[in-house]
């Protein structure tokens, strides 16, 4: 009888620990069924206010906005009415993606695993950070005298912020810096990097001599928090998941968060907007593990280079008020030309260079202006693929010729860093 009584105080006693093991709070996967992407002409500026206000009255989302025109995401309960305003008022649009939840199915389909663990990637599939931090793993194991692994710091929920070094260890090397993912659901932007730092490993023998004599420092994953949530719950997410003692709403960009020129134009102090700046410059883990890096750094950094998605469009500095031209920015225009040219000469893409803040619209605190503001010449934030037709659903199929792009403007600006 005492040893039945113990068994099942025993049995309560696990059950209780299995319960405390149980996350108290299960996100419900958000679906996207019928939401749909629009592209809507900006003629003139009356035109504007009336696009932009939809932001507010039908929490319709801007996934990229220019001169001309703006991609608008809307989900499913708000497109007709959307539909009556911009047809009362005589605005052109077109339907981009007509239901959005098709999309991400089709995108997130799971990589094949060869059975033999080797975590390599294949570019033919998104993969899980937990898969990207293995290949980075691996090729340490694999090639410990030119690569090395650094934790920069944590993110908030203490996930590692890993910097992969390559180096053939030559004093005198230039270093390039080399980041994605800074925004959560920009998914080619990882996977184009990790395509870039593959390419320099495993081919590092047949590498010319100005990628070679080059110290380089790769963050493939700047936002792991916000990236895992996005594969786990909300795939449409771009901030970080931190949530301040005073805020109604979960995350910060990270790309608002940086110090040089911090809370200016471009900005929301909302912690519900998608661009919330914060609660002041560097407030965020992800972003002060970054500059602490740089602050530590003795390395004569000649490029900052953060991979985005999407637009096609390779921007420098200064992007925090419009009309503010760097000392050097002929210099970064004519590179960043070099490169597109490249880029189009590998498969016909098109990818507009200028001034990110006369481009598309200036946004303060954003990492490239902190690498230009530090004494990194050459700092470019470049939007990878497509230019609207899936936004941030690019399908599998377009990662490889995307990471070769990205690849290709890498090259470019190392063989302009060497001479």
């Amino acid at each position: 009888m005492a040893q039945s009584t113990l068994s099942v105080i025993f049995l309560i006693f696990n059950c209780f620990l299995f319960i405390e093991s149980v996350p108290t709070t299960l996100e419900t996967p958000v679906r996207y069924d019928g939401a749909q992407l629009w592209n809507v002409s900006l003629s003139d500026e009356q035109t504007r206010k009336i696009v932009f206000d939809l932001e507010n009255e039908f929490d319709v989302s801007f996934w990229r906005t220019s001169n001309a025109a703006a991609d608008m995401f809307l989900k499913k309960s708000v497109i007709e009415s959307a539909r009556q305003i911009l047809n009362e008022n005589n605005i052109e649009y077109s339907v981009r993606v007509e239901d959005m939840q098709k999309h991400i199915e089709r995108e997130s389909r799971q990589p094949y695993r060869d059975g033999q663990q080797n975590y390599g990637l294949t570019w033919d599939a998104y993969y899980s950070l937990n898969d990207i931090l293995l290949f980075l793993d691996n090729l340490v194991e694999k090639y410990p005298n030119l690569c090395s692994l650094e934790t920069i710091g944590y993110s908030h929920e203490n996930r590692p912020l890993k910097v992969l070094k390559i180096s053939n260890g030559k004093s005198g090397n230039k270093a390039i810096w080399i980041d994605g993912g800074i925004h959560a659901r920009e998914w080619i932007s990882p996977a184009s990097v990790t395509y870039i730092v593959n390419d320099l490993v495993e081919n590092w023998n047949n590498q010319p001599a100005y990628i070679q004599n080059v110290n380089w420092y790769v963050l493939p994953v700047h936002n792991p928090d916000g990236y895992e949530y996005t594969r786990n719950t909300n795939r449409m997410w771009r901030k970080n998941r931190s949530k301040g003692s005073n805020s109604k709403c979960f995350g910060v960009d990270l790309n608002r968060n940086f110090g040089f020129k911090w809370g200016g134009k471009g900005v929301s102090h909302d912690s519900c907007s998608e661009i919330y700046a914060g609660s002041g410059p560097f407030s965020e883990p992800e972003s002060t593990a970054v500059a602490d890096f740089f602050a530590n750094n003795t390395e004569n950094f000649e490029a900052f280079l953060t991979f985005h998605s999407y637009g096609q469009w390779i921007l420098y500095p200064w992007g925090y008020d419009n009309g503010i031209p760097t000392d050097d920015a002929e210099e970064l225009d004519l590179a960043g030309r070099e490169a597109s040219e490249n880029m189009k000469a590998l498969d016909g893409q098109v990818y507009t260079v200028g001034n990110s803040a006369d481009l598309l619209y200036p946004a303060a605190g954003a990492s490239d202006d902190y690498g230009k503001s530090i004494g990194i010449k050459y700092s470019y934030t470049i939007e990878l693929r497509d230019t609207g037709r899936y936004g941030f659903i690019l399908p599998p199929e377009f990662i490889l010729p995307t990471a070769k792009e990205a690849h290709t403007f890498v090259h470019t600006i190392a063989r302009i860093v060497a001479k």
